[in-house]
C-alpha cells in the first residue's frame, strides 16, 4: 500500500475553506466526539471533525454540512478525539529494527510523529547511513522527521567510531528535505569551550532556521551549563532531577522528560510542574529510547503520557507535552500537534483519557490501526549490502584476550569499576579490591563484579580493552556481547566467564552483528542485527520475541536489572558520567580524561 502525502496547506487552503463552508464535501467526518483541544487546554463535548485531502477542514459542532454522498462518516460515540502523539527525541536503532518496522510497532500505540536522531548508524556508516534512514522515513504513513547527527564521534580524542562527520556534512544535510534540525549536541564541553567543531555545526543549523537539539549530561549547573544554553542548544533530555528541569526551562530551553525502556526520568522532573507550578508549555515528553520488546508489549508514547498522568499531571496537560509542545518546539505547529483546521489529520479515538486506551489511529486522514492493535501494512525498505557486514574483527578471539594482568608482583589490587545504576543512564565510578590468581586480576561473582571488554569492530585492529563492571547481578558463568554500544558502536562484552566472552564475541562476528548471550558454552539467546550491526531486517514482532528470550536468558543467569540490555548498550557512552569504557581505555566523564584501570 502506498501512502500519498497531503499537499501543502497553502495549496489546499481554498479546498479546506470550501469544505468548511459546505461548498465541497469532506472525505471523512467523525461525529460526536470529545475534542481534546490542546490550544485551549479543554475538552469540548459533542464535537465533529471533517477531513479533506489528509488535513482537518472543520473542527467544531455539527459538521453535517460537510457530508456528501462519498463522505465516510464515523460515529465517535463520545470517545475522545486526541491529536496523534509525538516522540520528541529518540533513536530508531535502539528499537533493534528499521524505521519501517519501528513505525509498524508504534502506530497502534498512537504515535504519529517522531523526531529521530540516527547518530547510531552515522557512527558506523557515516553520511550514507543518515541518508538511508532519511529516505526510509520519507516513505512512512506517519511523520518521521530526521535530526542531523551533530557529534560523530561523540567525544573526539576519547573514542574512535566507524565514521566521522564534519561541518561540511552537517551543512549539506541541512538542505535535505526531511532534516528538521541538529541532533543532540553531546559534546557539551566543546560548546562551552567554543571549539570550531561545535560552533560550526550549531551555526549551520541556526543559519538554516532549524532547531538545535541538546544533551547536557553533567549534574553541575555551573558556568558551563549557562554557556551551553548561550551556545544554542534549545532542549535537553539528560535531566534526572527536579532542579535539572527547572534550570533548563529558566534558561529558555525545553526540558525533555524521558521514559524509555530503561530510563525513568519523568517522575522526578515533572515535579517542577506539579509541585513548583512552572509553566508546562516548555516541558516535552519523549522516550530516548525503547527497545522492540517494550514497543510491542508495553507501548510507546502512550506509555509515557499515561505515566506522566500517574505522576499528577492533568490528562490534557500531559497530552499537550506529547503533542503541541513538541510541534511548537520544532517549528511545525502549523502542520501537526493538534486537532485544528489546516493541520495534518493525525488523530486518535480514545476510550479512556487517563488510561489513554486507543481504539483507532488515523494518520493524514487514513485509518492506520484499530482496536486489534494491528497497523496497516507498510512496504519494506531494503538496505543495500554496503549497510551490512560491518563487523570487522581481525581474528577470532580466545579466552586469553580477556585476561587482565596485574602489576608485577601485586597481590590483591584496587581497580576502577563501572557501576550500573538501574533505570538511569549515568553510571557510578567505583573502586573495588580484587584478587589476583596466577598473575591475572579476577572478577568476583559473589560481589557482583564481572569483566567488561570493548572489542574494536570497525577497522579490524584486533584491539581489546578490558575492565570491570558491577550491577548486573550475574551469578553463573555467562557472557553478553553486543555490537550496539553507544555511540561508537564497537562490540561490548560483559561476562563472568572468559570462555563465554570469546564465544559470544566470535558469534557476533559470524552473523554480522547483534546481541547474544552464552552460558557455559551454549548460546541461550540471539538477536541478529545485520544492518550496521544495529538493526534487524526482520519484523518487529519477531525481533520483540527474540528480545524477550534475551531478557529471560539474562534473568536465568541471575540478572535482575530492569532492561539490563539497555544498560549494557550504554557502557561505552563517553558523554554521560561517571565512568565508561572506550577503545582507548577507561574514561572518567566527570573530567573527560582517560583513567588507569588500577588505582
Amino acid at each position: 500500500m502506498k501512502f500519498p502525502k497531503p499537499s501543502p496547506w497553502a495549496d489546499m487552503a481554498s479546498q479546506l475553506v470550501d469544505v468548511s463552508m459546505g461548498r465541497k464535501h469532506a472525505d471523512l467526518v467523525v461525529r460526536g466526539g470529545r475534542w481534546v483541544n490542546v490550544y485551549s487546554g479543554e475538552i469540548v463535548d459533542d464535537a465533529d471533525i471533517a477531513i479533506s485531502g489528509g488535513r482537518f477542514a472543520w473542527c467544531g459542532p455539527d459538521a453535517s454540512h460537510c457530508i456528501g454522498p462519498a463522505t465516510e462518516v464515523i460515529e465517535a460515540d463520545g470517545r475522545y478525539l486526541v491529536p496523534g502523539l509525538c516522540d520528541a527525541h529518540m533513536h530508531v536503532e535502539s528499537g533493534m529494527v528499521t524505521v519501517t518496522e519501528f513505525c509498524r510497532a508504534v502506530i497502534p500505540h498512537g504515535t504519529t510523529s517522531m523526531f529521530i536522531d540516527p547518530h547510531e548508524i552515522a557512527n558506523v556508516l557515516g553520511l550514507e547511513g543518515v541518508r538511508l534512514m532519511h529516505d526510509e522515513a520519507l516513505a512512512m504513513p506517519v511523520n518521521v522527521f530526521v535530526q542531523m547527527p551533530s557529534c560523530v564521534p561523540s567525544a573526539p580524542g576519547l573514542e574512535h567510531a566507524g565514521a566521522s562527520l564534519g561541518s561540511n556534512a552537517i551543512a549539506e544535510a541541512m538542505t535535505w528535505e526531511n532534516i528538521i534540525g541538529l541532533g543532540e549536541v553531546m559534546d557539551f564541553p566543546g560548546v562551552a569551550a567554543n571549539t570550531p567543531r561545535m560552533t560550526s555545526a550549531i551555526a549551520a543549523t541556526m543559519n538554516a532556521g532549524k532547531t538545535v537539539g541538546g544533551h547536557f549530561a553533567s549534574p553541575a549547573l555551573d558556568k558551563a551549563f549557562h554557556a551551553y544554553a548561550a551556545g544554542g542548544p534549545a532542549d535537553d533530555h539528560e535531566g534526572t532531577r527536579k532542579e535539572d528541569a527547572i534550570a533548563r526551562v529558566r534558561q529558555g530551553m525545553r526540558a525533555m522528560l524521558r521514559l524509555g525502556s530503561a530510563w525513568y526520568d519523568v517522575a522526578e522532573q515533572v515535579r517542577a510542574v506539579t509541585e513548583e507550578g512552572l509553566d508546562p508549555r516548555n516541558f516535552i515528553l519523549c522516550t530516548d529510547d525503547s527497545h522492540s520488546g517494550t514497543l510491542v508489549n508495553d507501548g510507546h508514547m502512550n506509555r509515557v503520557v499515561r505515566h506522566a498522568i500517574e505522576q499528577g499531571l492533568p490528562p490534557v496537560t500531559a497530552i499537550q507535552m506529547a503533542t503541541l509542545n513538541t510541534a511548537q518546539h520544532f517549528g511545525v505547529e502549523r502542520e501537526l500537534g493538534s486537532i485544528a483546521p489546516g493541520r495534518l489529520a493525525d488523530f486518535l479515538l480514545v476510550d479512556d483519557l487517563s488510561e489513554l486506551s486507543i481504539s483507532e489511529v488515523y494518520g493524514r486522514g487514513l485509518k492506520l490501526a484499530g482496536s486489534d492493535g494491528v497497523a496497516v501494512d507498510i512496504p519494506a525498505f531494503f538496505y543495500p549490502d554496503s549497510a551490512k557486514n560491518t563487523v570487522n574483527m581481525k581474528r577470532d578471539l580466545l579466552a586469553q584476550d580477556f585476561d587482565v594482568p596485574a602489576p608485577d608482583g601485586a597481590g590483591p589490587v584496587t581497580v576502577n569499576v563501572i557501576g550500573v545504576v538501574e533505570n538511569q543512564a549515568p553510571t557510578r565510578a567505583l573502586q573495588e579490591e580484587l584478587a589476583v590468581v596466577d598473575g591475572m586480576v579476577c572478577g568476583d561473582m559473589r560481589r557482583d563484579i564481572c569483566q567488561i571488554a570493548l572489542v574494536e569492530r570497525h577497522k579490524a585492529t584486533g584491539d581489546v580493552v578490558n575492565g570491570f563492571v558491577s550491577g548486573f547481578g550475574y551469578n553463573q558463568p555467562c557472557a553478553l556481547a553486543s555490537t550496539v554500544a553507544h555511540d561508537s558502536h564497537h562490540m561490548i562484552v560483559v561476562g563472568t566467564s572468559k570462555e563465554d566472552m570469546a564465544l559470544a564475541a566470535n558469534r557476533l562476528n559470524e552473523v554480522g552483528g547483534g546481541v547474544t548471550l552464552f552460558s557455559q558454552g551454549v548460546e541461550k539467546a540471539m538477536v541478529e542485527m545485520p544492518i550496521a550491526g544495529l538493526m534487524s531486517d526482520e519484523r518487529a514482532d519477531i525481533v520483540a520475541g527474540k528480545a524477550d528470550q534475551l531478557v529471560k536468558a539474562m534473568a536465568d543467569c541471575g540478572c535482575t536489572v530492569n532492561n539490563a540490555y539497555m544498560q549494557h548498550s550504554l557502557l561505552a557512552l563517553v558523554v554521560i558520567p561517571e565512568l565508561r569504557i572506550s577503545d582507548i581505555g577507561l574514561v572518567d566523564v566527570r573530567t573527560f580524561e582517560k583513567v588507569d584501570l588500577f588505582v
